[in-house]
């Protein structure tokens, strides 16, 4: 990789011309600044807004426990689910369910999940934000063949016209461990396999695993009934009733990627909460916990309440991707890319009991405008607050970094094809793009074209700065994905702890990642 000197670093955020003159002008570099992705339109009839109830998906119980560990079984397989009113629509669920059943874990306590693959393609399983070993962490070649037998070999089609030597194959099924030596945090798995993520997680491969710890359970902070997980994702739908999704290969077995016209992203014009539409809420007026995931493929949300409460301030935000900031932050409006997480409070107590509040989607038009209701139903008593401390977090500076990276993530090409790349470089499996020592603090540099939300498996991160300058409002907290802005650069800064082996990186909107946008790094 490349090195930049800082200043020259920061040049390239200078507008298009500066991307321009570095080559690193995308297919659509002049698109709408709100969102990378072109909208599908559904060939149904819409239903009305805020006409089902919010689901929670069910937590997941252990087969087996003994003094260390929590074992785990899930069936991934294919069932048709209502999702629209009136409609049957064929999904690829965790245990038969969009969203997959949510785990939740003691920090400190090794889960082990067992995947049993019954679907027609071969799987990987990737726990988001998890601090795992090289074996369990979902790495893109680490696939688990179909029960059934119908795949053999290691080849998967692909982009790379190649196997992986160092791929770990099972048949059927495998066993992922999780040693969970992290704080609490709102964690997430979904379906990691190369050159197909896209079409997997759209057609529903994704739930909660949620991390609880002593420090956070000594808080008062919302709880029981009044803590809700919040998936959010956008959908297109056939005539059929199934999710509609433009694969060049709508089998997901050889020729990987999207149709041209949807290179930069896939946008759904059904807005989906846990797995239902525009749903309702309803609270009493008391705080609520909001774990909110952003679990679209390409879309990004600004997330704000209308009507807001009085005196604004809509959101407390107690945490980011991997667990509780040092202290609150509050925000008036909340922009979130794929992948991320925001952990937020809301006082439902600041609004008269019959209100109706709703979540809207400042960056949506027509009916991706809104994300769903709440309804203040009754008034209860308060029992929470949130202190002025809530975590302690290790402070990283530019002094300890013993080593500085440069990526520049840029449309480019795969072989006859647009696709994405890091470095100048599509994917390869048997590439190793860095090699942090373990235990070493790095400072990585990224610069981008279009929007790009990258992520880093194994490590959480700081925020050092945004465009030159300080980091933004949003960018608090222990980090595992980061959004940018086109023509935007950005330094992050990490301590790479935790275990040796084979990681990756990559843009987290998937239709990138699937064209070519990732790559290795192996801690050594």
């Amino acid at each position: 990789m490349s090195r930049l000197s800082r200043r020259r670093f920061f040049s390239l955020t200078g507008g298009a011309g500066a991307l321009f003159a570095a080559g690193l002008a995308g297919p659509r570099l002049f698109g709408s600044a709100a969102t990378s992705g072109e909208l599908l339109t559904s060939k149904v009839p819409l239903p009305a807004p805020f006409q089902v109830p919010l689901p929670i998906p069910a937590v997941l119980a252990p087969i087996a426990r003994d003094a260390d560990a929590d074992r785990y079984e899930i069936v991934q397989r294919q069932t048709t689910v209502e999702i629209l009113p009136g409609l049957r629509t064929p999904i690829w669920g965790y245990q038969g369910t969009f969203p997959g059943p949510t785990i939740e874990s003691r920090s400190g306590r090794t889960a082990i999940v067992r995947h049993r693959n019954e679907l027609p393609v071969p799987t990987v399983v990737h726990l988001h934000g998890g601090r795992t070993p090289s074996e369990s962490d979902g790495y893109t070649t680490d696939l688990v063949l179909p029960a059934g037998g119908t795949h053999t070999t290691h080849s998967h089609g692909g982009h790379t016209g190649m196997q992986d030597p160092h791929a770990r194959v099972t048949q059927g099924m495998r066993d992922y461990v999780y040693p969970l030596q992290q704080h609490a945090s709102t964690l997430w798995y979904h379906d990691h396999r190369m050159d197909f993520t896209g079409p997997a997680v759209y057609r529903g491969l994704a739930g909660f695993h949620l991390i609880r710890d002593t420090e956070e359970d000594a808080l008062p902070l919302p709880h029981s009934e009044r803590e809700l997980p919040l998936m959010i994702t956008d959908r297109a739908f056939a005539e059929d009733g199934s999710m509609h999704y433009p694969s060049v290969d709508r089998s997901l077995t050889t020729v990987h990627g999207v149709e041209d016209s949807y290179i930069e992203g896939v946008l759904g014009d059904v807005i989906l909460v846990n797995g239902a539409p525009w749903p309702v809420a309803e609270v009493s007026a008391t705080r609520h916990r909001l774990r909110v995931l952003n679990a679209s493929n390409a879309r990004r949300y600004d997330l704000a309440l209308d009507p807001p409460p009085p005196g604004g301030q809509a959101f407390t935000q107690i945490g980011s991707d991997q667990g509780l900031l040092d202290t609150s932050r509050v925000h008036d409006h909340l922009p979130i890319a794929p992948a991320e997480r925001y952990d937020l409070v809301v006082d439902f107590g600041r609004y008269p009991v019959g209100s109706e509040v709703t979540l809207i989607n400042r960056l949506g038009t027509g009916s991706t405008a809104q994300v769903m209701r709440f309804r203040v139903a009754r008034r209860d008593k308060e029992d929470s607050h949130i202190p002025d401390r809530l975590s302690e977090i290790e402070p990283l500076d530019r002094a300890q970094a013993t080593v500085t990276r440069d990526f520049s993530f840029r449309g480019g090409r795969l072989g006859d094809r647009h696709g994405w790349t890091i470095g100048g470089r599509p994917y390869a499996p048997s590439r190793i793009d860095a090699r942090p020592r373990l235990g070493d603090v790095e400072i990585w540099r990224f610069v981008v074209d279009l929007h790009h939300p990258i992520h880093l498996h194994l490590v959480n991160f700081r925020v050092l700065s945004r465009g030159g300058r300080a980091p933004g409002p949003y960018d608090a907290g222990r980090k595992d994905t980061v959004d940018l802005r086109p023509g935007e650069a950005v330094e992050v800064i990490t301590r790479f702890d935790g275990y040796r082996g084979r990681y990756m990186f990559h843009c987290h909107n998937l239709e990138h990642e699937d064209m070519g946008m990732m790559a290795n790094f192996e801690t050594i």
